[in-house]
């Protein structure tokens, strides 16, 4: 069994209060929960406007199926024009 934990500090330029912020994190949250089936949890900066940590988790039977799900979260991330991946980490168990 593999467990791939990925954190990823992001940017968030056009949130201009943290009711925006909170908007822009929970969309992402609930889209990576339904695309790829994991777990999401905000982290860190909760009262920083324009900045979020956000955690992922996966567990698989499999190693390379969830380092890939991992790499595939953080390439969807890079992909929403709302925000801008800082980095990331990536740790497996």
């Amino acid at each position: 069994m593999a467990i791939a934990v990925i954190v990823l500090r992001l940017s968030l330029p056009g949130a201009h209060s943290l009711k925006d912020k909170r908007r822009i994190v929970k969309s992402l949250k609930d889209r990576l929960r339904r695309r790829f089936n994991v777990s999401v949890a905000e982290m860190d900066y909760h009262d920083v406007w324009q900045s979020a940590s956000i955690g992922v988790c996966t567990i698989s039977p499999d190693g390379k199926f969830a380092e890939g799900t991992a790499a595939k979260v953080a390439d969807f991330v890079t992909g929403d024009p709302r925000l801008s991946l800082v980095d990331y980490e990536l740790e497996m168990f």
